[in-house]
């Protein structure tokens, strides 16, 4: 293990080894900032999730896909265009995007988009990985799609179409892409090592993902999911199952020419680092410094507009604007705190009551969608360092 843990947080250290020993991680690093300074700042095992060829290791900057949790950092874009007065998040998606008003969608609002509401999940033609990567092709697939329930009414996880939602609205208002809108606007401000289109000058930088199996629990056992969600899962015809395979084939996730794309609801690639350092600049300056959220966005972004069974998810999910909240689907530190997981492992989040920013990223991409085991054993002993010192001990 490399890198450095404050005294008052060893029990990250010892978790994130744990996770090596225990919970079958390859390649990973957490960071950790409190009050806009970095705390804990750890890497471990290869840059590869195989090994590679040469066993090149995980350096401090290693970068990794960080699949869905990328949608934290879209959903600050759209926020941060609202905080200037550039985006109204009460006006319909259409006010930007008139093509997007076809099929009964023309009350769909930005907060709608944000807060999973919108409606449309899924494609009824899925697109291929190459049209999924032509922002027009994309953003004239969810146009013209018709709504699962009517938009504003219940809430599901759109998996994949948060990409062209979020990137069409973005290009509509500023003209810019949102690759490149997050680059100047956001990781060069920060000198955050965030992507949301890799360039190729920084491809040597990420890893291989692959998928790993976590090991067993005690006992030979495996936790078996409820049958609700094998179910939704193992139909092709659920709403769940196409809501995920929006994007069919699935693309190859360590194709150079997928990471440059620019899709931001699955392939930002970014840091350990990178993304705690973004969460920190949501709720307080990151060492002295920049600040991207006012204290009303930040409110915004952890305010409810979405709880309650999640239509795609199949389980209890509760989304702020654009922002996972803490709860049964998706443990966080407390009940303030709000960002985002990806599928298989990444997370990053902020909680504004304890001045916390957590970023983690794996190369192992293990089973499920919202709560990673590896970064819930992270997350706990961040909960336990805080328990200790409000105690004295």
């Amino acid at each position: 293990m490399n890198g450095t843990t404050d005294p008052r947080f060893a029990g990250v250290r010892a978790a994130f080894a744990r996770n090596f020993t225990e919970r079958g991680e390859r390649g990973a690093a957490v960071v950790v900032y409190r009050d806009g300074h970095r705390v804990v700042d750890l890497h471990a095992g290869t840059r590869d999730v195989d090994g590679g060829r040469d066993g090149t290791p995980w350096t401090p900057g290693t970068a990794q896909l960080l699949r869905s949790a990328t949608k934290g950092v879209a959903a600050a874009v759209l926020l941060l265009l609202h905080q200037r007065g550039a985006l109204d998040l009460d006006a319909p998606v259409g006010a930007y995007w008139p093509e997007f008003k076809a099929h009964g969608k023309e009350d769909v609002r930005v907060r709608d988009v944000l807060a999973h509401r919108a409606g449309v999940p899924a494609l009824d033609r899925p697109l291929t990985p190459a049209e999924a990567a032509d922002p027009d092709l994309g953003a004239a697939a969810v146009a013209a799609q018709a709504p699962a329930w009517a938009p504003g009414t219940d809430h599901g996880y759109h998996a994949q179409t948060y990409s062209w939602l979020t990137g069409e609205l973005v290009r509509r208002t500023t003209g810019r892409s949102i690759g490149g809108w997050v680059a100047d606007e956001i990781a060069g401000p920060l000198g955050a090592d965030l992507w949301i289109g890799l360039p190729d000058e920084q491809a040597h930088r990420a890893g291989r993902v692959g998928p790993v199996e976590p090991p067993a629990a005690p006992g030979g056992l495996r936790a078996r999911p409820k049958r609700a969600l094998t179910e939704a899962y193992g139909d092709p015809a659920s709403l769940t199952s196409r809501a995920f395979g929006s994007i069919s084939p699935s693309p190859d996730e360590n194709d150079p020419a997928y990471r440059a794309a620019e899709l931001p609801g699955s392939n930002g690639i970014g840091t350990a680092d990178g993304l705690a350092r973004f969460y920190a600049s949501l709720i307080g300056e990151v060492d002295g410094g920049t600040r991207l959220f006012t204290p009303e966005t930040a409110r915004l972004a952890r305010t409810e507009a979405s709880s309650g069974p999640d239509r795609v998810l199949v389980v209890p999910s509760r989304f702020g604007l654009g922002y996972m909240l803490h709860g049964v689907a998706s443990p966080l530190l407390g009940p303030g705190s709000f960002g985002h997981p990806g599928r298989g492992g990444a997370l990053g989040f902020a909680d504004p009551e304890s001045g916390i920013a957590f970023g983690y990223v794996t190369n192992g991409m293990q089973k499920g969608v919202t709560a990673d085991p590896r970064a819930q054993a992270l997350v706990a002993a961040v909960r336990s360092a805080l328990d200790e010192r409000a105690s004295g001990a």
